[in-house]
């Protein structure tokens, strides 16, 4: 996400999760209680039994009653009505596995109870499609506010696609864009121009998302520490470090060496800090994206001369509203990644890959499914972008990357989350 103290340009995406910590249960809890407590969480999601009723103090005080309520809703919409409890099953003192059966899939997870016999954590985070296709996916996907772009294939060129949908049109990704970055560095590393352990002094400044923004200016760090804050956690300074280190010229080379279809709607290439100034004074963002690419490119230097990466000489963005998200963006198509991905898994270093392998964002049950997956996600208010990069057991490569873009409201990460899931189990 583009983040300033609001959502922004680091999208980390994790399992539907109710609570961060799960008390140590008392060592008599019985099976009874837990197929009781597993039946009170479906009265909860079902909306007839209150939440504190069923839900620990601790667990409701990080996971409020109507946080709850909305799971509730996001899991009827992509699975169909709630039909039941399926099983609980007891795997310690007080802690089960219980799967929870909806039309279109059962999802399951840990459940731990405390002391008192109360739900103290619940983890649902696999979800099992019942009778799903891709067909029903994308009647989902189109039925979502806004435009949704899919594309699920081998990552060969000539592949059919298991799913596809609006996989040539340019959506804006958020900090997927890090991604042309990340392969830029690579293929320097590659022709002996740049080291991974090369280091370089800290000297340029963003906002948040990210912690690099807050070390110490000239703090020494190696390329291979920067690239992986920018990947693994979307860290804004330690990716416009890069962009100086690498030269805005080579991302930009790089975006075309990968067969982006619409060169023109990225370039030039801009770092974080220069789209969160151009978001912050709109009126000054909205004449540099009505001007050609060679007008634009000599006002981003002159824009970046003026800031001198310096978050302070900036008006900053609020990003509570989806902001000139069709025009002040990085964009691409589904494709257009599919290009890139291929780039880098081409590469004969793994070390790109090992990077984007750091915070893989899929639920754990389902990471067995493969030998490898990289990811990244970008996103900002109206703007979603998921993207991984996965290589199966039997050494094939894919991709899939989902795009969501709704210039008139938010949208919602949980929501793209499930149908992910949803087309990953997809044969």
């Amino acid at each position: 996400m583009l983040r300033i103290l609001a959502p922004a340009l680091v999208l980390a995406i994790a399992p539907v999760q109710l609570a961060a910590q799960t008390p140590e249960a008392h060592e008599d809890t019985v099976t009874s209680p837990i197929q009781a407590r597993a039946e009170g969480v479906v009265a909860v999601l079902r909306g007839e039994t209150a939440a504190s009723e069923v839900f620990s103090p601790h667990f409701l005080a990080s996971v409020p009653e109507e946080r709850l309520e909305a799971l509730a809703r996001q899991l009827t919409a992509q699975f169909g009505p709630l039909q039941g409890l399926e099983d609980a099953t007891p795997t310690g003192p007080g802690a089960a596995t219980i799967a929870i059966r909806y039309e279109r899939a059962l999802a399951r997870g840990p459940m731990q109870l405390d002391g008192e016999g109360m739900v103290a954590g619940l983890l649902l985070n696999q979800f099992d499609p019942i009778d799903d296709s891709a067909e029903k996916i994308a009647a989902d996907l189109a039925a979502l506010p806004g435009t949704v772009g899919v594309y699920y294939a081998p990552l060969a060129e000539d592949a059919e696609p298991i799913i596809a949908t609006n996989a040539d049109a340019q959506f804006a990704i958020g900090s997927t864009f890090k991604l042309y970055v990340l392969s830029a560095l690579a293929r320097q590393v590659a022709a002996g121009e740049r080291s991974w352990d090369e280091v370089v002094r800290l000297d340029t400044r963003s906002l948040p998302s990210g912690l690099s923004q807050d070390w110490p200016k000239g703090a020494p760090v190696t390329l291979h520490t920067l690239a992986t804050l920018m990947i693994s956690i979307s860290d804004n300074t330690a990716t416009d470090q890069l962009i100086k280190i690498v030269g805005r010229d080579a991302v930009a080379e790089e975006l075309r060496a990968s067969g982006h279809s619409a060169p023109a709607k990225t370039l030039p290439f801009l770092t974080t800090l220069e789209l969160f100034g151009l978001k912050g004074d709109l009126a000054r963002g909205q004449a540099y994206a009505a001007t050609g690419e060679e007008e634009q490119a000599r006002l981003i230097e002159a824009f970046a001369t003026e800031i001198a990466g310096d978050p302070d000489k900036i008006v900053k963005p609020t990003f509570t509203q989806p902001t000139a998200i069709d025009s002040l963006e990085w964009f691409a198509s589904g494709r257009d990644l599919a290009g890139l991905l291929r780039r880098i898994a081409e590469l004969d270093d793994a070390a790109a890959r090992e990077i984007m392998a750091v915070t893989p964002a899929v639920p754990e049950p389902k990471r067995a499914d493969w030998s490898y997956i990289g990811y990244k996600g970008g996103s900002e208010p109206g703007v979603l972008n998921l993207t991984w990069l996965l290589q199966d057991r039997a050494g094939e490569w894919r991709i899939l990357t989902i795009s969501w873009n709704n210039p008139a409201a938010p949208v919602d990460v949980g929501t793209l989350e499930l149908l992910a899931q949803r087309i990953l189990s997809l044969e």
